[in-house]
């Protein structure tokens, strides 16, 4: 039997932490939670926390740390908050692998640390290879810590490539369900609402994953993502629409072989697989019933409706800070077309216009991605206002 791992959860209130927590009940022999930690929702920190018994609970936003140490001081739980707590737990002695489920920038910071601890980190977090890519594999080359990727996309192509030799590599081809807004016209597209948004076909998400998704800039993040993860040219790495979400990514091979991963749209199997080291955990969980799926169809994707695809070039080719301004300005931007501020094609006018002011800085230092994410949000929001 594999021996028994800690594991410390950063965003365990989100699609993805909630889904790990249930890998973690369903396995009790082999997981068992040290570290709980949530962004603002204290609330459901509470109930997880007093149902799975971490050794610490800590909460981003200070203004709710009172209340959560009030409901979890009968427990004897350690209660923190803040940002220096975070990154401080990611370096516990007692954690074995650190899985990052927090969506968006806040994740560098503790992924940072955890890295310069040499945990064994899950990584469901792409912004952190999205925005500092080059600085995150540096760091790797002097630590012990290795990454495993939780995305669905990146955990294929990780499966694809389990014994083969990197240098036959061809192609890495990531798919996408064309989110939905595929069919649309793109006078169409002008119109819809923040509800449409949120109408994802196959995954079910949270809000701000599924905009992304919506915009075909989540493909694009996962395009960076691939190039860093797997040290891969960006022409080598192509997105091809896939509706049905059954195949999760595909590798082309210098003999023009292609291996793919096949499975529901279901997070809980990128996540056991993580969770387990890359190794296959038996589950009752349902199977993909083949003769279910009598037709899996491949499109190209349409980037004069969905621009924000290309940005993974655009970022790719210029390096530097550009992914950290494109992830900055849309964290702002998709926060604003949820609460019916912009339209939905104003999301990509608010990168384009970021990424034409705000300075460029071609090697970025941590400091200088930290200023870069701010002076962008600032800019972002200047424009929405």
């Amino acid at each position: 039997m594999a021996p028994h791992k800690k594991i410390a959860l950063l965003g365990s209130t989100g699609s993805i932490g909630t889904q790990t927590l249930d890998i973690i009940a369903e396995y009790p022999d082999l997981f068992s939670v040290e570290v709980l930690i949530a962004g603002s929702n204290v609330d459901l920190l509470i109930q997880q926390a007093i149902k799975h018994k971490p050794k610490y609970a800590i909460i981003a936003n200070e203004n709710l740390f009172s209340q959560l140490r009030d409901a979890l001081a009968p427990l004897g739980i350690n209660v923190a908050t803040g940002k220096k707590a975070i990154c401080d737990a990611m370096a516990l002695d007692s954690i074995d692998v650190v899985v990052t489920a927090a969506v968006g920038y806040s994740g560098l910071e503790p992924t940072i640390s955890a890295i310069k601890a040499g945990k064994r980190i899950a990584l469901a977090n792409k912004e952190t290879l999205v925005v500092a890519g080059e600085l995150i594999t540096s760091l790797l080359k002097d630590s012990a810590s290795t990454i495993i990727p939780v995305d669905s996309e990146h955990s294929a192509i990780y499966q694809c490539l389990v014994g083969e030799d990197p240098k036959s590599i061809k192609k890495l081809i990531i798919t996408a369900s064309g989110g939905p807004f595929r069919n649309k016209t793109l006078k169409e597209i002008e119109q819809v609402t923040v509800a449409d948004a949120l109408k994802h076909p196959n995954w079910s998400m949270g809000a701000k994953i599924t905009i992304d998704s919506a915009t075909m800039l989540n493909k694009a993040f996962e395009i960076i993502e691939a190039r860093w993860l797997f040290n891969i040219d960006a022409d080598k790495i192509e997105a091809i629409v896939h509706p049905q979400s059954i195949i999760h990514s595909m590798v082309e091979f210098v003999d023009n072989s292609v291996k793919a991963q096949l499975g529901l749209p279901d997070m809980h199997l990128p996540i056991r697989y993580a969770l387990g080291d890359a190794t296959r955990l038996t589950t009752t969980a349902p199977a993909l019933t083949l003769a279910d799926y009598a037709t899996l169809t491949f499109e190209k994707p349409n980037t004069e409706k969905f621009p924000c695809l290309n940005l993974a070039y655009e970022a790719l080719k210029s390096k530097g800070n550009t992914a950290c301004i494109i992830n900055a300005a849309n964290e702002i931007a998709v926060a604003a077309f949820l609460k019916q501020q912009i339209s939905f094609l104003d999301i990509y006018k608010i990168i384009e216009k970021s990424i034409a002011n705000i300075p460029f800085i071609k090697s970025p230092t941590f400091e200088d991605y930290v200023n870069t994410n701010t002076e962008t949000r600032a800019y972002a929001e200047s424009i929405i206002k």
